[in-house]
């Protein structure tokens, strides 16, 4: 299913429940960060072992591909409520990051790019 679509889907479905008007780009992004909070919760006292194989444990697995589909749910109203164009928008951000975190400074490394000095 593409973007578009699952937008369209989306905003039918606000729209069927007349929810237009609380979706302004404030609200869209607060309730946006409360399901990534809510995501951030099942992983907080997991271990990094623990973190990885929350894909093979059924429960929890269903608890976090539902918390991931409501953030991508609010990503993709907001999205669609202010017109930005989700793909061009990675794309564009991609080649951003392609420059800033050349393969030669950042291979194996965690650092930010405005860690790599004069080099960036």
């Amino acid at each position: 299913m593409s973007i578009d679509r699952l937008q369209r889907m989306v905003a039918d479905f606000a729209a069927e429940r007349e929810w237009e008007r609380f979706h302004t780009p404030k609200n869209l992004v607060m309730a946006l960060m409360g399901e990534a909070g809510e995501l951030s919760e099942l992983f907080q006292w997991l271990t990094p072992e623990e973190s990885a194989a929350v894909g093979t444990d059924p429960t929890l697995r269903g608890r976090v591909e539902d918390e991931v589909a409501d953030v991508f749910i609010y990503l993709l109203r907001l999205a669609d409520v202010l017109d930005i164009d989700l793909v061009g928008a990675v794309e564009r951000k991609m080649q951003k990051n392609a420059s800033r975190y050349r393969v030669e400074l950042a291979r194996g490394v965690a650092t930010k790019y405005t860690e790599f000095g004069n080099n960036a």
